[in-house]
């Protein structure tokens, strides 16, 4: 089949299957991080875009993940797709996106959800939802009548695969599994036992 020896072009094309047939958050991916101290730490992120150069994901800059990013900066993506029975595993370096891409995915986002980047310090601790809410509705008045920008602390990174793993289930676990690994001329692929 086309793209099958392309692992990015068989993600665009399980990713299209994906956003057909799964119920919710196609792009949902569970990013796996470790901080200074060697300790792990995972949770769902959405892909907000994916070409020959990467995953993308936005965060707060400020935020764990990005801290755990900052001291290794290495990623493990994992998409799972259960209805399709099928996973896809990404691992590799990661980089910022650039200030552009950064700005111009931010003015697609909602209204809301741009004033919220301004209002929450993520995985900082909260006294209560109120005050969360109080810093929103100072967001709301401090942009009212205008755009929001892109804050200085809210950005996107890339992951850079340089391992891409494909899982497909089978009867009796007897699952395939294609491994793509980046060499300097492009990908080698490989079959892994399940």
């Amino acid at each position: 089949m086309p793209g099958q020896s392309d692992p990015h072009a068989l993600f665009e094309s399980w990713l299209a299957e994906a956003t057909a047939l799964e119920p919710n958050d196609p792009n949902a991916m569970a990013l796996a991080t470790v901080d200074a101290r060697g300790q792990p730490a995972a949770r769902m992120v959405l892909l907000k875009g994916h070409d020959a150069r990467g995953f993308v994901f936005y965060t707060n800059l400020e935020s764990r993940k990005a801290n755990d990013l900052h001291a290794a900066p290495r990623a493990g993506l994992l998409f799972h797709w259960k209805s399709l029975r099928r996973q896809v595993r990404v691992e590799g370096p990661v980089e910022r996106v650039s200030d552009a891409e950064g700005d111009a995915y931010f003015a697609t986002r909602g209204r809301d959800s741009q004033l919220g980047a301004w209002a929450s310090e993520q995985s900082r601790p909260l006294e209560s939802r109120a005050v969360f809410e109080a810093r929103f509705a100072d967001m709301e008045t401090r942009f009212a009548g205008g755009d929001v920008p892109r804050p200085p602390h809210w950005s996107g990174y890339r992951v850079v695969p340089d391992r891409i793993e494909f899982w497909q289930d089978r009867a009796h676990r007897l699952h395939e599994r294609r491994l793509f690994t980046a060499v300097p001329q492009g990908w080698t692929e490989g079959l892994m036992f399940p």
